[in-house]
This record gives structure tokens, sequence and C-alpha cells, in this order.
């Protein structure tokens, strides 16, 4: 709950009552007082511990190990694991991982490497998330070759890469100019059946931008939208960036216009892009007029804003301009912004310092003291921005506190700020994962009593959360509302579709969908893909089966995770024929199902009376398509295709 300090005052009131602290206990008390960076008082607890009947235990030192590494005490850290082992508490991977995730931290990554080696040499073996700490400290440090020798190592120990791996290792490409390698990772990825988040996806955009792929940048922010995931400012500001580095000032103002009308990526740094930009190609008069909006918007400028301004002005020979914007510096536009001049930039001082130092807190898990953050500004004249609210309210929703998401969805209300589409879009999903689906649907409607339309990820969001508990004609009611929102639908067809679903005509409704689609040109995969999974969950298989093949009849290619579903559904439900053509599909789009899925087909096909043959075909189309079926991963399932083959051999030498 973030109450630190009652809870040290219950630790200290234990002895009161004859209770002996646990390692537990203390382990508790250690994690608040290191997050709070008291290390001398962390240092002087477990020295009490010690002298007590309650030993440090594993996680103890993990603790205190992790805490001395922050503050680049690593001798201090090397003796807490000496000093552990002493006392015949055996190190594990998450203790050794957090000296190696601290050491990389701090660009030792060297001293990381040998770590990493010695926990292996003393039997420990390293996890997916150690390898991956390595991973990310060599590619931070531009030491991308290192990180992918690395990869070797990791193969050898039975791990997959996963999106944490090729977000550090495509980020590490682009960081160093090596785009081709990072399209060619970027592409592998889905080789793997890994989605990429909106962070890889914000990586991706930055790589084209910097190349001049600008076109394509774009596509990657529409593959992502198609794909149900929401760009942050980031996204645009890259996108934005990449526009007015090529000299198209024209599409980098259009796209800043185009976001900004739900006032959910105003902020400090777009507009202090377009005014370099504009400055840069003599465009001055522009660039003072988007000065002069920023703060009609409620977003102040920062001094790069000010000094991209100002460079511009004296470029320009608007030496009088000039000395009237630093004038307003001084004192008049903004105070606090020669506060910061003279002494330094970390203090919250603007709405855009604020939205930083929340999402940073927030990250930190430090949400209520965000809250409380913002508790304090208050009478500050530090206004606090809707982006702000939205990463406060993600946070709280993230922690599993919905309540208090709730009630800061009501006090920005009160200060006139209105909710945006992902101030609804975050709520709905934090309620529906604390099993508040009423909820979610209130909130729902009072987005659609407030004027705020759903948009496809928001309606997306609810469409999920109803498949996952098999209310697949809810989702698809939920589906035709959002369809009937848009002005460019003919509203008499959804409901000739509507009435095609209620009989049970699952393919005419998805033709009529499609055909739609394309006559208004707004095809997106996500909501078919989401209908296959939920009447999959459903155990609706022959609806399912309905979706895939009309799509099919489009040249629609659906995703990996869809086929996944299918082929798990149709394998319990005994559809050995249709599961072993949607593996098939699988090859063909050169998908690459994990070893999960794939060994269920076929344990499936091995049980079976008549299907046995289809399993050994399989395994040597699997092979062709570059399975590696030699791995312990598969070894149940190989060793029983081996003896069939035998047989099958001796069969056939009898026969002769």
């Amino acid at each position: 709950m973030g109450l630190a300090e009652e809870a040290i005052q219950c630790f200290d009131r234990m002895s009161e009552f004859d209770c002996e602290p646990d390692a537990h206990a203390y382990n508790t008390i250690l994690k608040v007082v290191l997050k709070k960076d008291l290390f001398v008082l962390a240092f002087s607890l477990y020295n009490v511990m010690l002298r007590s009947n309650s030993l440090p235990d594993d996680h103890t030192y993990t603790l205190l190990i992790g805490g001395f590494c922050k503050i680049e005490n690593f001798n201090a850290a090397l003796e807490m694991l000496d000093d552990m082992s002493k006392r015949g508490v055996l190190p594990d991977v998450k203790t050794y991982t957090a000296i190696i995730y601290g050491l990389c931290q701090w660009k030792k990554v060297d001293e990381a490497f040998r770590l990493f080696n010695t926990m292996k040499e003393n039997g420990c073996l390293p996890t997916l998330r150690c390898y991956n700490v390595l991973i990310n400290g060599f590619c931070k440090n531009g030491r991308t070759d290192e990180a992918l020798s690395l990869l070797s190592l990791l193969r050898i120990d039975g791990f997959p890469l996963n999106l944490q791996s090729y977000r550090s290792l495509i980020n590490s490409f682009i960081h160093t100019k090596r785009y081709s390698e990072a399209y060619v990772w970027y592409t592998n990825m889905f080789k793997r059946e890994i989605v990429p988040d909106v962070t890889l996806y914000a990586i991706m955009i930055r790589g084209l931008s910097e190349e001049g792929k600008v076109g394509e940048a774009v596509k990657m922010l529409d593959e992502m939208i198609g794909m149900g995931l929401v760009p942050d400012a980031y996204c645009y500001n890259t996108l934005i960036k990449g526009f007015c580095d090529i000299g198209r000032l024209d599409q980098a103002r259009s796209l800043q216009l185009e976001v900004s009308k739900d006032e959910q990526f105003h902020n400090a740094y777009t507009y202090t892009i377009l005014i370099c930009g504009m400055c840069w190609n003599g465009m001055v008069g522009e660039a003072r007029e988007i000065f002069n909006q920023m703060e009609k918007l409620g977003c102040l400028p920062s001094v790069v804003t000010f000094s991209a301004l100002m460079h511009g002005l004296c470029k320009a020979r608007r030496i009088e301009e000039a000395h009237l914007l630093l004038h307003e510096i001084e004192i008049g536009r903004s105070p606090s912004l020669f506060f910061r001049l003279s002494q330094g930039s970390d203090r919250v001082f603007d709405s855009v310092s604020l939205q930083k130092k929340v999402e940073q807190m927030c990250e930190a898990g430090e949400v209520l003291n965000a809250y409380k953050l913002l508790k304090q500004l208050a009478g500050s004249g530090v206004v606090p921005n809707i982006i702000t609210y939205n990463i406060l309210i993600n946070g709280f929703c993230k922690t599993g506190n919905v309540n208090a998401a709730i009630k800061i969805f009501k006090e920005l209300q009160l200060k006139g700020i209105s909710p945006d589409s992902i101030t609804y879009g975050t709520l709905v999903d934090g309620l529906y994962r604390a099993n508040r689906e009423d909820d979610a649907f209130k909130i729902r409607e009072h987005m659609l009593k407030h004027g705020c339309q759903p948009g496809l990820s928001n309606s997306n969001a609810h469409m999920s959360w109803l498949n996952r508990k098999g209310k697949v004609s809810m989702a698809f009611n939920l589906y035709f509302e959002y369809l009937k929102s848009l002005p460019r639908w003919d509203n008499d067809s959804i409901n000739v579709l509507e009435n095609h679903f209620i009989r049970g005509n699952v393919k005419e409704v998805i033709r009529g969908l499609l055909e739609m689609d394309f006559t208004c040109r707004d095809f997106n995969l996500a909501p078919y893909t989401i209908l296959i999974t939920g009447f999959c969950m459903a155990k609706k298989v022959d609806e399912a089966l309905a979706i895939f093949s009309v799509l099919g009849e489009f040249n629609i290619n659906i995703n990996p995770t869809s086929c996944v579903h299918l082929i798990n559904i149709l394998c319990e439900e005994g559809k050995l024929d249709d599961a072993v053509n949607i593996f098939l599909y699988t090859l063909e789009k050169s998908f690459m199902l994990r070893p999960r899925i794939c060994n269920k087909l076929l344990k499936c096909l091995l049980l079976s009376i008549d299907k046995k043959d289809y399993a050994i075909d399989l395994v040597d189309r699997m092979q062709s398509h570059g399975y590696c079926l030699n791995s312990h991963q598969y070894d149940k399932a190989m060793y029983v295709i081996r003896r069939l083959r035998r047989r099958r051999s001796n069969k056939i030498q009898n026969f002769e």
C-alpha cells in the first residue's frame, strides 16, 4: 500500500509482543529500506539479523547484493556473495543475476560475463532472464557482436529467444546503424511466433526514420495499429522528426495535427522537433507561430524549445525578436524556466517534466508516491496533462489497485480534464483483469455518453476479454456496434449481417464484413483473429474454421497465434485431419510454432488408430522447414516415430 513508515513501526514493535521476526519479515523491511536508498540502515538490519535466531536466506542476500550494485559498490556485493557461501546458503541464479545486472548497468560487462561463467562452473544454471540481462548489457555498451556470440550458449542451454532478447539485439543494431541486420532479425522474430510490443515497434520506427525510410516507418506504424497496439508519443515524435529530417515539413505538421486531435500527444518535445525542423529549413515565421500555440494548449516550452527558436531567429537576422524571446524567458512567459536555466534540470517545473517524473516513478513501482507528488504540486501552477493521468491510471491498474485508478479517473474530470480513448481503454483493461466485467461496461457507457467514440484498439480489448470468458456472441455484437459508429459503414448492411449471425451463418457474416472492409479500404486483421481465438476458447470449432476458410478465400493470411489456437482445439475435439491441414498451412507460410503445440499434434496422431503415418510424414516436412527435432523438447515424440519407422522398414523387408 506504500505505507513504508507504518510497516517499519510495526516491525519495531514485534519485540513488545515477544514475537521474533523471521527471515520473511526481515526481507520485507529490507526491500522497503533499499527502495528508499537507505543502504547503511539495510546493512545494520542484516547485522541484527545475524545476531538473532533468524538467519538470512538466499532472498536476503539477493536484496542486499542488488542494493550494493545500485550504488556501484561491487566489492561489497562480491563480499556478500562470499559471506553467503560461508554461511552455507548457496547462491541461486537470482543472486548471480542481481550482480550481473548491476555490473551491466554500470558498464562493467566483462566482469559480468566472468561472473556468468563462474556461476555456470559452480553448477548454477542460468535462466533466460539471466541471459537477457547479459545480452542487453553487451548491446547497451555497443558490443553487439559479443551479444550475438552468446546466442550459441543460449541454444545449448535449451532457451529460445524471447521478445526481450529480440528487443535488445534489434535496438543495438539500429543504434550502431546496422539497419539491414535489424530488419532481418525483426522478420525472423515473426517466424518464431513472437509478437512485437509497442517498445519494439518504436525501435523499428526510429531505425527506419533515421535511415530516411520514413514511408516504410509509416507502414510500420499502420502495422502496429493493425495488431491492436496503441502507439505512444515516442512513436509519433520519431516519425515527425523523420519527416523533418528529410525536409517534408508539411507531412510532419500534418501528422502532429492528426495525433493531437484528442490532446493526448501534446508535449513539448513534439513542438520542439517541429520548431527545430522549421528553423533549420528557414521557416522561422512558421516556427514562431507553432511556439505561440504551445501555451494556449497548456504545453509549456522547454529550454531546448526556446534555444531552437532563438537560434533560428538569430540565423534569420531577426535579432530584436531573439532579444524579446530572451526577455520572455527571464520575466514573462515562464519564470520557472529561467529558474531551471540557473538551477539545473533535475526538477519538476512544468507539465512535461512532471509527466516524465511520474512515468519514471511508475516504472520503478512507486505508483502511490507518484500520486502523492501530483497532490503536492496541486497549488504550484504545474498542471498535469491527460498523459500523466493515463500513466498513473495504468500504474494502479497494473498493481491491481483498480479502485485507486477509478478515483483518479473521477478526479481528473472534476479538474476539467477530459478523458481520452487511452484513459478509457486502460481502465477497461484493468477492470477486466480484476474480473469486474460489469464495471468495464459502465466505463464504456460513460465513454459513449461523453462523446468519446471507442477506437478499434478499445473495441478489440473488450472483445479479447469477452472471448477469454467464452462470450463470443457478446464480442461479435460489440464489434457490430463499433462498425455502426464509423461514418463510412452502411448500418443497413451491418443489420443484415447481424441477422445472419443470429441464424448461425458465420461464413456469410465474415464474407460480408470482408467485402465491406475492402469497399471502405479499412481492412484490419485483428478483429478476425480475436474472433477465431474466441470461438476456439468456446469450443465452437466449426465457426472458427469457417472464419479461417473465408479469410483464405480472400487470400488473407492469419497469424501464428490463431493457428496455435485452432490446432489446439482441433486436437482436443479429435478433428485431426483439420489440425494437420492447419499445421501444413503454417509450414507453407514459414511460421515456426513452439514445441508444445507441435508435440500435442504429434502425440494425438501417434495415439490415433489410423493417423500414425501422418505423424511420420509431418516430421519429415517439419525437418525440411527448419524445425530442430533433435532437441530434448521432441524426445518422446521422436522416440515413438523412430520405432514406427523401424517397424515399417521391417514390414517392407519381410514383404520383399
